[in-house]
């Protein structure tokens, strides 16, 4: 940054943390989750320099999964550069089961650590860093299952405690931030291994899409996820509005619905019920649906979770699945 200038990157970064910690008092405590790759230490410096003059108390979390070689190593030595941001920089090592694979086991226990060190603090707010080019991703990795609104509506900017100020950036402008602060970030291998769903997507499928449909792919995806997600908070505001008005709806109650209004009514019935929310597809929604829809009684639909769902009369009764003889 020569003459004194600021480089834009850096000033694009702490604009974002701005416009996204908006409504943060002085004297409140955030937290920041760190990798100790080129987005998380980006952030992390861009949180250390706005909190410093919004009087925040910003506190650096790096979680240690233990599933690599030197795990421990790679840890402290992005906790350091945090320390070297003036930021306190705690290394939490946590344990990674195998629910839902690799990937969702290891964000399940990083996001159960960060919270709980942000409940610890008493935190307003937990940072994390993704970016708009993981937000296509996600949004592409929900296109391949399948999935319904929310989910191609990827990650919201705010949601609870959670805030990723970085939605807007690109990851070639996180690494730039990194390179004007001279930090030096991390390389994940997992980053790059094919193993991996989301890798061959960042890999493979976004650079074939963008040489196929021309540049600006990743953009279109985020300003599609945006769009679906503004469609999913109305209709999901709808559906809570109409269960607080029919408890104990009837099946011709839920059969006058709109569908989209009608597959959400069923799926939280189902969830309430003790459905697995992990597992509950929208396959079993789509069936569960036949059952208001077509006046035929008597079928059963067992749905994850050992609860099954049977129409009788004018009722959809939840009951606990028949193991198996």
């Amino acid at each position: 940054m020569g003459g004194g200038r600021l480089d834009p990157v850096v000033a694009a970064g702490r604009a974002a943390v701005r416009d996204g910690l908006d409504d943060v008092a002085p004297g409140s405590a955030v937290v920041v989750g760190v990798s100790g790759g080129a987005d998380s230490l980006a952030l992390a410096a861009s949180l250390a320099f706005v909190g410093s003059r919004a009087d925040w108390d910003v506190i650096a979390v790096v979680v240690d999964h233990g599933l690599q070689a030197g795990s421990a190593e790679i840890a402290e030595r992005a906790a350091d550069q945090c320390r070297g941001l003036g930021l306190p920089a705690d290394v939490v090592t946590v344990t990674v089961g195998q629910e839902g694979g690799p990937e969702a086991a290891a964000r399940t226990a990083r996001h159960a650590a960060l919270r709980t060190r942000a409940a610890d603090v008493g935190a307003v707010a937990l940072c994390l860093a993704h970016t708009l080019d993981d937000q296509a991703e996600t949004v592409l990795l929900g296109l391949g299952r399948g999935s319904g609104a929310r989910s191609l509506a990827g990650m919201a900017p705010r949601s609870g405690l959670v805030r990723r100020p970085f939605l807007g950036l690109r990851r070639v402008d996180t690494e730039a931030i990194c390179g004007a602060l001279d930090l030096d970030p991390w390389h994940d291998p997992h980053n790059a291994d094919p193993r991996y769903r989301r890798a061959r997507v960042r890999h493979e499928l976004l650079p074939l899409l963008e040489d196929v449909l021309a540049e600006g792919v990743a953009e279109s995806l985020a300003r599609t996820a945006e769009q679906l997600r503004r469609d999913a908070e109305l209709l999901e505001s709808l559906t809570a509005g109409w269960l607080d008005a029919h408890p104990d709806p009837t099946i011709p109650e839920i059969a006058a619905q709109h569908a989209a209004v009608r597959s959400r009514v069923l799926h939280q019935l189902a969830l309430a019920a003790g459905a697995s929310a992990g597992e509950l597809t929208a396959a079993h929604v789509a069936r569960l649906d036949s059952l208001v829809t077509d006046p035929r009684g008597g079928r059963r639909i067992e749905l994850p979770g050992g609860v099954s769902c049977v129409r009788e009369s004018d009722r959809l009764l939840f009951l606990p699945t028949l193991p198996a003889s």
